[in-house]
C-alpha cells in the first residue's frame, strides 16, 4: 500500500472499518471456549510482567485492567520505580506497534499527532503521521510537555482520531493503549495536567518503593547476563477478542446501582463524611467515573477467574478511578489530607449490595 492509499484509508469519511459490536445484556452468558480463551490471555500477559518487572502487582493490575477494558492509564511516582520498564513490559507482550514519546518542554503537537509537510516541486502537501498513531503510545513524564501539547492528546484518547490541516484521520480500531507517567516531585519545567486531560484516563496508579525483599531481587538480577528479549505472547487480534470477551462480564443491576451510589458520594461528600473530613472536597467525579467503574470491574472479575462482578471488584478500583477524578482544595493540602483518605472514607459511608 502507497503513502496515498494509506491517507485515504485513514480519512474518517472514507474509513470503513467498523466499530467494535459491544454486548452489554446482562443477561448473557460466556461461552466456556471464550473464558478458558480469556484467562489462558491473562495469564500470558502477567506472567510476562513478572519476568520484566519486581514487585509492582498493583500496577501490574491496573495495567492489564486497563487494557481488557479498553481506557487509557496514567502512572505517577518519583524517579527510578520502573514506570517505564512496567509500561514496555505490557506492549512488548503484545505483537503491536508500539511508540515512546518522551516529553519536553519545546514538544509540539505535531510532533505527536503528525503535520503536513509541503513539497515545493510538486506544489502539495504530504501529510506526516506522528508516533500517536500506534498500537501502544508510552507518553514518558507527560508532565513535562506544555499544555497545548497534551491538549493534542486529547482528541485521539477519546475520539480515537486527530486533525492534521483540517482532516480528520482515525486511530487504529482494534487495540490502543496510551499509557503516560509523570513525576509528581519535580516543579521546574513541568505543567500539571488539566482536569480535563485527567479524566480521559481510565485509571491511575501511583507507585510506591519497593521493599527490603524485593530490593534485593533487584540487585541480583545485576548480576544476571541481560537475557535475549523475548517474543511477544500475544497478538493484537488476541487482545482485540479478550477486550470483547471483557466487556460481556456480567454486571448484576445491584452492582451498577453500587456504583452509581457511590460516585454521587463524591459530589456530596460532606453529607457522607465524618466530621473531621468534611468541607476538603472541591469537586466530585463525572460519570466517566462510573463507565470506569463498570469497565474496569469487569476486567477485574475476569483477572479473578469469574465471569460475573461483584461488589469488591469495584471497591478494588476505588483508588485507580477516582483519585484523579475527585478534587480537594487547598485546605486538604495544609491539612496533609490525602485523597485516598477521603474515598476510603466515602467507601466506606456507601452501603454495599
Amino acid at each position: 500500500m502507497n503513502r496515498t492509499d494509506l491517507i485515504q484509508e485513514l480519512r474518517t469519511g472514507t474509513e470503513q472499518a467498523e466499530e467494535k459490536p459491544r454486548n452489554t445484556s446482562a443477561g448473557y452468558a460466556m461461552a466456556k471456549e471464550e473464558f478458558d480463551y480469556a484467562q489462558d490471555a491473562i495469564r500470558k500477559l502477567a506472567a510476562y510482567y513478572d519476568k520484566r518487572v519486581v514487585g509492582q502487582t498493583r500496577l501490574r493490575t491496573a495495567l492489564i485492567a486497563a487494557l481488557l477494558a479498553e481506557g487509557h492509564i496514567l502512572i505517577e511516582s518519583v524517579p527510578g520505580l520502573a514506570k517505564t520498564t512496567a509500561a514496555k513490559a505490557i506492549s512488548d507482550a503484545v505483537d503491536g506497534k508500539f511508540s515512546r514519546i518522551q516529553c519536553t518542554p519545546d514538544l509540539l503537537p505535531g510532533d505527536i499527532i503528525g503535520t503536513q509537510i509541503y513539497h515545493q516541486e510538486s506544489g502539495k502537501f504530504e501529510t506526516i503521521f506522528g508516533p500517536v498513531f500506534a498500537n501502544f503510545v508510552l507518553l514518558d513524564e507527560i508532565n513535562r510537555s506544555s499544555a497545548k501539547t497534551q491538549s493534542a492528546m486529547l482528541e485521539a484518547m477519546q475520539e480515537r482520531q486527530v486533525t492534521i490541516g483540517g482532516v480528520t484521520y482515525r486511530m487504529p480500531q482494534d487495540v490502543f493503549l496510551v499509557i503516560a507517567t509523570q513525576n509528581p516531585i519535580e516543579q521546574e519545567g513541568t505543567y500539571p495536567l488539566s482536569e480535563a486531560q485527567t479524566d480521559r484516563f481510565l485509571l491511575k496508579e501511583i507507585i510506591t518503593y519497593p521493599t527490603p525483599e524485593e530490593e534485593v531481587q533487584i540487585l541480583d538480577r545485576m548480576d544476571v547476563d541481560a537475557p535475549e528479549k523475548e517474543p511477544p505472547v500475544l497478538s493484537v487480534a488476541d487482545v482485540d477478542r479478550v477486550q470483547r470477551i471483557t466487556a460481556r462480564v456480567y454486571a448484576d443491576a445491584s452492582v451498577r446501582e453500587y456504583i452509581a451510589r457511590l460516585v454521587d458520594a463524591t459530589r456530596h461528600a460532606d453529607e457522607h463524611l465524618p466530621e473531621d473530613l468534611r468541607g476538603y472536597v472541591r469537586m466530585g467525579a463525572s460519570p466517566r467515573a462510573s463507565i470506569a467503574f463498570l469497565r474496569t470491574a469487569r476486567a477485574i472479575a475476569l483477572m479473578q477467574g469469574r465471569t460475573y462482578v461483584i461488589p469488591d471488584d469495584v471497591k478494588e478500583m476505588c483508588h485507580p478511578v477516582l483519585r484523579h477524578r475527585v478534587t480537594l482544595n487547598y485546605a486538604a493540602a495544609a491539612d496533609d489530607v490525602a485523597v485516598e483518605t477521603i474515598l476510603d472514607a466515602l467507601a466506606g459511608a456507601v452501603r454495599t449490595p
